[in-house]
């Protein structure tokens, strides 16, 4: 169409259709079409969208340049111009610069979450090694912060189940005699133990109920119950020294006739070292635990329920089998692959998106005479305000509009 006119009106639209004579060359240089793989993509990646944003703002310069005749404040309008051309320059620079930034940053994030990556295993490792030692911590923690005595019940209970393993022991060869002349068969011993063993659990556990009953009636310091308790007591004395203690003592007694000649102990002295044995036991083992296990084991077969409320100060202890540092690092390391995600979104998004930017800028110069994007865009959230002008303040026309009716009116 140029070469078909001549003259000024050839001229005229040759500054005005300025962008055909490079726009077909600049495209199939940046596209690279015939080059090889790398270069092409080298050229399409760096060149060809700064070459697309400078062929559409040749074309709305020309268009803006034709306006500019119509424009009101044309010194205004031609520097935001030059502007936008500044702008879109700086922005290409900025891509250039942001496409090396986008990878080096790809390279620190993929190692840093390779670093993330490896001491969480590593962490996690740990946590599954130490977790049973943890939990074990854990429940000593409730134990020893519990008020219920869980240690003096245990330690009651396996001293019971002791004592009737050691008695089942020492008693069942009288027991399999005496039941096997009653029934005149020869009875197994593992037959006798299971069941004597049970019976002497009770037995035990029994002989603590009393005690610990016997104590609680002189604390209350009733007569009658003491009298009644204590003879109860008695007789618990009598049945254990008698069937128990004694087969205890009389198995030791071998022992000690190793060291001495024609020892013989005698009835009375084994009933009353038998005596002296259970009164020791009992005295040792109710000091040291059975004074408070014993009465929790008695509320709990009597139903009247157990003091389950924990201290205060147990109540802050960390009940989870992970560790309160695991638990900060997995929320830390959440906190950092979020803004790591976004600063390499960023990375990747703000580059080209400073070039389309400048682009558009010169749409919305020509069409209203501003820019639409402030420029350079720093982050995502920048991007997405759309810069609004100033609109001139009506306040200022009335004042000047005041203005000009008071100098009228003044010269009238």
């Amino acid at each position: 169409m140029i070469n078909d006119n001549s003259g000024l009106l050839k001229l005229v639209l040759s500054i005005l259709l300025f962008p055909t004579f490079f726009q077909e060359a600049f495209v199939l240089f940046a596209w690279g079409a015939s080059d090889p793989f790398w270069v092409m993509m080298s050229k399409r990646i760096f060149l060809l969208l700064p070459a697309l944003a400078i062929i559409l703002g040749c074309w709305l310069t020309a268009a803006c340049v034709l306006t500019v005749v119509f424009r009101p404040n044309r010194q205004a309008f031609v520097t935001e111009l030059f502007i936008t051309w500044w702008d879109l320059g700086k922005s290409i620079a900025a891509f250039w610069g942001g496409i090396f930034k986008s990878v080096l940053t790809l390279f620190i994030t993929l190692l840093s979450a390779l670093k993330v990556a490896v001491l969480g295993i590593w962490a996690l490792i740990q946590e599954v090694l130490l977790m049973p030692l943890r939990l074990l911590g854990n429940a000593g923690r409730s134990v020893v912060g519990s008020t219920v005595p869980w240690i003096a019940v245990c330690l009651t209970l396996f001293w019971c189940l002791l004592e009737a393993v050691i008695f089942t022991y020492v008693t069942t060869p009288l027991v399999v005699d005496t039941f096997s002349n009653i029934t005149g068969d020869n009875l197994s011993i593992t037959m006798v133990r299971i069941p004597l063993f049970v019976f002497l659990v009770f037995i035990v556990l029994g002989s603590y109920a009393v005690l610990s009953t016997f104590v609680d009636s002189f604390k209350q310091k009733s007569i009658s119950t003491i009298i009644g308790i204590g003879v109860i007591e008695i007789v618990v004395l009598f049945v254990e020294v008698v069937f128990l203690y004694r087969e205890f003592v009389d198995a030791l007694v071998p022992w000690f006739a190793q060291y001495s000649e024609n020892f013989e102990l005698g009835v009375f002295w084994t009933l009353a070292i038998s005596a002296f044995v259970w009164f020791g036991i009992r005295s040792l083992s109710w000091i040291l635990f059975a004074a408070h296990g014993t009465p929790t084991i008695m509320a709990v077969i009597q139903g009247k329920g157990l003091a389950l409320a924990e201290r205060r100060e147990s109540a802050s202890l960390p009940r989870s089998p992970l560790s309160t540092n695991f638990m900060n690092k997995i929320k830390e390391d959440m906190v950092w692959i979020q803004k790591a995600g976004d600063d390499l979104l960023a990375s990747f998004i703000l580059p080209p998106l400073q070039v389309i930017a400048a682009a558009i800028n010169f749409c919305t110069l020509l069409v209203s005479g501003q820019h639409l994007f402030e420029l350079p865009i720093k982050s995502i959230a920048d991007a997405i305000q759309i810069r609004t002008r100033e609109k001139p303040e009506p306040r200022i026309v009335n004042e000047n509009r005041t203005t000009r009716h008071e100098a009228l009116t003044h010269i009238k």
